[in-house]
């Protein structure tokens, strides 16, 4: 039986617009739109259940940066939106939870302290997702400014116990180049954990959500992918998309 998927169409900010970068690359963003909280009503008119939002700026200054335009966001839609990028601390994620903000995705602070994600998961149950952001498996920090020492799967299987909603794994050599997801170490990763994983990465057209659906049916725990260039760049047909799915 195909499973049915959640696309999650991403909103990427970068200095108050919406842009996509190639591989985290910030002085590679290309700029799609100045009004972020009109693009957010777009993808909602057409269709999707979520929204995933980036403060690309926040990611790298370690505090959000382009709060506004969250705000905004926030102010435009009813459908539920999940943010990252920047958000270091339990008065942060306190404060989007409050906002607005229906889930708040750790990267930085996840690999860096693991314990933070194991008191926000833990008083805000259903609200914390973790954000694996992989360089060749291994865990990419500060905007992807940074690589550890710590591969995806073992941080991943340290903190899938904390009460987490999701996982995002991101494959950043993929990201933004429209080659396509790397399901092959997506869908390893998510037989290895209990919570669900949202594949990231390179989501270029149909076939792709095809491919998905394919791997999925064989991991449970695969259920969403985000999509970004491909849905900016008309690769993918915001209809045909969620028709697929």
């Amino acid at each position: 039986m195909t499973q049915r998927l959640t696309l999650y169409p991403a909103i990427d900010l970068k200095d108050g617009a919406c842009v996509r970068l190639r591989r985290g690359e910030m002085d590679q963003a290309t700029i799609y739109g100045t009004d972020p909280a009109a693009q957010a009503l777009a993808w909602q008119t057409a269709g999707f259940a979520w929204l995933h939002v980036v403060d690309l700026n926040g990611a790298f200054a370690g505090k959000p940066v382009n709060a506004e335009a969250v705000r905004a966001i926030l102010k435009s839609v009813s459908i539920p939106v999940q943010l990252g990028g920047g958000i270091r601390d339990l008065p942060g994620i306190e404060a989007w939870l409050a906002a607005g903000i229906r889930r708040v995705i750790l990267g930085s602070a996840a690999a860096k302290n693991p314990a933070l994600v194991r008191e926000a998961a833990h008083k805000f149950p259903g609200k914390i997702a973790v954000g694996i952001d992989a360089k060749a498996g291994y865990v990419a920090t500060e905007g992807w400014a940074e690589t550890s020492q710590l591969t995806a799967t073992e941080l991943a299987l340290r903190l899938q116990d904390a009460g987490i909603a999701a996982i995002i794994y991101t494959d950043i050599a993929r990201d933004g180049m429209l080659s396509g997801l790397n399901l092959d170490e997506t869908a390893a990763l998510a037989a290895r954990v209990s919570v669900p994983v949202i594949a990231s990465g390179g989501l270029a057209d149909l076939t792709g959500i095809t491919a998905l659906q394919a791997a999925a049916a064989a991991t449970p725990n695969l259920t969403c992918a985000i999509i970004g260039r491909a849905l900016y760049d008309g690769s993918i047909d915001p209809a045909a998309a969620l028709a697929a799915c």
